[in-house]
């Protein structure tokens, strides 16, 4: 195990037991088991790397996936789909707990989310459920049948099974903690719909 990803696990327990949202919607897993881990990289990891606002951030564990950003397995959850190279080239996602990452669960997955400034995230939906805490910048988070919110570091929301939901950034990029709980090995899928957000 690298140093890095080491310091992550550490951050990661300790957001488990201090944000009170987080908290409630899973505890860190008493299961872990460590896997074979590979780094990969894309250009994504690059646009998380070379961001002054994930370098500067403060937030303990911002911090701890910025620094275990050289040594993760990127990966892009969705290839061979129409969403466009823009996309893939600009939205980061990496596992420290789940498929790709360090150690595996059957309790819960753990990852992180970057967008840089500007990029939207289309509406999409999966089974696990899910709850993202925001880490550094902001967003603008759409989930059906909710209003739209605007969250900022520290803040949090959370998706229900199967519930369609989509992200926009603005003038400032965003970096999120997201777990899942049940369902851990069905990927995400674009969510058919007819009509969509105003970028």
């Amino acid at each position: 195990m690298t140093p890095s990803f080491k310091a992550l696990l550490s951050e990661i327990r300790t957001a488990h037991a201090t944000h009170p949202k987080l908290a409630a919607f899973v505890r860190f897993p008493d299961d872990l088991v460590t896997q074979t881990h590979t780094p990969r990289h894309f250009s994504c990891s690059d646009v998380m790397r070379d961001d002054p606002v994930f370098q500067s951030s403060m937030h303990p564990l911002s911090r701890a996936f910025y620094d275990a950003g050289p040594d993760a397995h990127w990966r892009e959850t969705y290839a061979n789909t129409n969403i466009g190279s823009d996309f893939l080239d600009r939205f980061g996602c990496y596992c420290a707990i789940g498929e790709g990452g360090q150690w595996t669960s059957k309790k819960m997955a753990g990852f992180v989310v970057t967008m840089p400034p500007g990029l939207y995230y289309p509406w999409h939906h999966h089974p696990a459920e899910e709850m993202y805490l925001v880490l550094a910048g902001e967003a603008v988070f759409h989930r059906d049948g909710a209003a739209a919110e605007n969250l900022c570091e520290g803040e949090a929301v959370f998706h229900s099974s199967n519930q369609p939901h989509a992200m926009q950034t603005f003038d400032h990029p965003v970096m999120a903690y997201v777990t899942w709980r049940n369902h851990l090995g069905i990927r995400p899928v674009l969510t058919e719909r007819g009509g969509d957000i105003a970028s």
